[in-house]
């Protein structure tokens, strides 16, 4: 079968499509005839050698995925040959054939896209399991987000929409802020050229963040810590500026805020049944038009390199998906 395969932690440039063997499922796994493949920013991170884990090498990229299901493991109970389904796994999308956890997929509703589903479950599931899980956000309660017009970003607006959350939305550059008022965001910052301090508090009325939702890290997440409402939550996503932020602790203990980790893969291994339920609610969502994935632009999977390098100069809004079959 066709498949990109990473041979070392140099980039996305020097990524390959070749021809390996089909991978067979354990017991609790399913294979997957891939239709579709979503382009993530930890697909390219894992791929520069950037990411907290470095399967061993040569292996294929990818994420998530969308397609049917060819094949189950005897312990396999939820699926059979011919479901449609989404999975999420830390590698394998970026091939025909994908092997996934019966724990890390989900049944596709009738009527819902492979191109669609395969940007739901790392996205939506990150924005998800941030909100309702760990920050417990509340109907009225004001939310931002930075990155806001990226894959996860987008789909923390959309949700935080859904929720009935006050969106203001951060983004890098005035382009995007169309993009993101379409998905919910009531008010957008550029803190690329606009004062973030000053402008949360005209917005906020001078009472500050409920709820913090930063995908970025560096001096915007330093910034942020500065501007929470007493008794808020604000969550570090990941770190796309490049910089671990270090802020001083009495901030925290000044406004009696939560600061909250966010590691939905982490929590999808120690928590399968209830990762599980949030994946087939996620759907349901989805389904019922209730949220809308972005997809930037669709490409084949012999592009999968050029796809990451857009990912990675931040040129990308939603998501990049690679089209399999």
């Amino acid at each position: 079968m066709k498949a990109v395969l990473c041979h070392s932690f140099t980039g996305p440039g020097d990524l390959r499509l070749a021809e390996i063997d089909v991978p067979k499922p354990a017991g609790d796994e399913i294979l997957i005839d891939v239709r579709a493949a979503s382009v993530s920013f930890m697909d390219q991170l894992l791929v520069s050698g950037l990411y907290q884990m470095r399967p061993p090498t040569p292996f294929v990229p990818g994420t998530e995925a969308s397609g049917t299901v060819v094949a189950i493991g005897d312990k396999v109970t939820k699926f059979a040959p011919g479901d449609r389904v989404a999975c999420s796994s830390w590698t394998g999308g970026y091939a025909e054939r994908m092997i996934a956890k019966e724990s890390k997929s989900v049944r596709l509703p009738d009527g819902v896209a492979f191109e669609a589903a395969a940007t739901v479950l790392h996205n939506y599931g990150t924005a998800y399991y941030a909100l309702v899980e760990r920050a417990r956000a509340e109907r009225g309660e004001s939310l931002f987000v930075t990155g806001a017009a990226g894959g996860v970003g987008l789909a923390a607006v959309d949700l935080g929409r859904h929720l009935g959350l006050r969106v203001v939305a951060g983004v890098g550059s005035d382009d995007k802020a169309a993009l993101v008022r379409d998905y919910g965001a009531s008010a957008v910052i550029n803190y690329r050229s606009e004062d973030l301090r000053d402008r949360i508090k005209a917005i906020t009325s001078g009472e500050g963040i409920d709820v913090g939702f930063d995908n970025v890290g560096g001096a915007i997440f330093e910034q942020m810590a500065r501007l929470m409402k007493w008794g808020g939550r604000l969550m570090p996503i990941g770190f796309t500026g490049g910089e671990i932020p270090s802020i001083p602790m009495n901030l925290p203990l000044l406004k009696n805020y939560s600061i909250i980790g966010v590691f939905a893969g982490a929590w999808a291994e120690k928590c399968p049944d209830e990762s599980a339920r949030m994946n087939d609610t996620l759907m349901q969502l989805l389904a019922a038009g209730q949220i809308r994935p972005h997809i930037d632009r669709v490409l084949p999977l012999e592009q999968a390199g050029e796809a990451m390098r857009a990912v990675a100069n931040r040129t990308v809004l939603g998501r990049i998906v690679l089209k399999i079959r």
